[in-house]
């Protein structure tokens, strides 16, 4: 491997699974490295990137971290992916290292082969392809069923996400671990094991974050390696991967009553079937900070933001779940 290509790590994993956490406590301990961050959005309203680019750090700085909120990065690889990437390589100085966080909804591969096209191939290769796994949510069976049963759908469009994304790894992070027991996360382990490729190592991650030597340095050059990699639909000899499956609005609530009352509106939304997010921020009557929220499942979690920003609030789900329900869950 070439010494003067830019180590690349691509973070992938579902919705809520705690890829900007990871990647916000990477850049805290990146110990001086000049560490670009690529996010990619589903749906039309960015919202991981600001997270990031106020995470209090010195190196979370707003012009090492682009956006792109035009879709999903592994369908728009030549028309947005791409030049982002030029960009980034034509910067003087150039990063020490590029990390790109995807959308819960992207598969991998797609992103792992632009590495191999010819404007960017010579200048950068993928370091390591990272796969954060929430544990509380595969223990509930929310993405995979316990078990290994032949029966089960292999059509379920979240299945074979999680799927495909643990299939493209080179490490997987267990996130929330502490929220289970030992029984409970060997069966989560169980089950990465069974869907990641042979071999592949997987760590529990911890609250506190990783240090940045786990999660870089893997020099997997995964571009010129994908055999094995492939998604469920490449195995099938079926035609690429789309989002028909899933859709995303943006509600702009009036200011909540309280915080129990923005929690228990954010819970009724995430109980409409077929919603699998909520995230955002919100505003309480009378505060001037507004509130950040992720809701995931049954998990809801908000806080303070100094920052100002009005209140709008991202819902992804289903294609078929309830805009009219969702709205006026979180009517203010």
């Amino acid at each position: 491997m070439s010494q003067s290509r830019i180590p690349a790590t691509i973070v992938t994993g579902f919705l809520g699974a705690g890829k900007t956490t990871l990647i916000r406590n990477l850049i805290a301990g990146a110990g001086g490295r000049r560490i670009a961050v690529i996010v990619n959005e589903f749906g039309d309203m960015g919202f991981d990137g600001g997270l990031l680019g106020d995470c209090g750090d010195a190196d979370c700085r707003p012009d090492s971290i682009v956006e792109l909120t035009n879709g999903c990065i592994c369908c728009t690889v030549a028309d947005e992916f791409l030049p982002t990437m030029e960009a980034l390589l034509a910067r003087d100085p150039a990063p020490d290292h590029i990390v790109v966080e995807t959308s819960g909804l992207a598969l991998p591969q797609p992103l792992v082969r632009a590495f191999a096209w010819p404007t960017v191939k010579h200048r950068v290769t993928v370091d390591g392809v990272v796969a954060v796994v929430d544990a509380a949510a595969v223990e509930d069976g929310r993405f995979a069923p316990q078990g290994d049963d032949p029966a089960r759908d292999h059509d379920d469009p979240i299945e074979e996400l999680f799927e495909d994304q643990l299939r493209c790894a080179d490490l997987v992070v267990v996130s929330k671990a502490d929220l289970l027991d030992a029984a409970a996360l060997d069966r989560v382990d169980a089950i990465v094991r069974r869907e990641a490729r042979d071999g592949t190592p997987s760590i529990h991650g911890s609250p506190k974050g990783l240090p940045a030597d786990v999660l870089l340095g893997l020099a997997s050059g995964a571009e010129a390696d994908m055999v094995g990699r492939e998604s469920h639909h490449e195995r099938a000899g079926e035609e690429d991967h789309d989002h028909d499956d899933f859709v995303s609005v943006v509600v702009e609530p009036l200011a909540f009553a309280s915080m129990d009352v923005l929690r228990e509106r954010i819970g009724a939304a995430l109980s409409v079937p077929g919603v699998l997010r909520v995230k955002g921020r919100a505003r309480i009557a009378g505060k001037p900070a507004a509130v950040v929220v992720q809701g995931v499942g049954p998990r809801v979690e908000t806080y303070f933001d100094p920052a100002e920003g009005s209140g709008r609030l991202v819902v992804i789900g289903l294609t078929d779940f309830d805009t009219a329900a969702v709205s006026s869950r979180l009517a203010g």
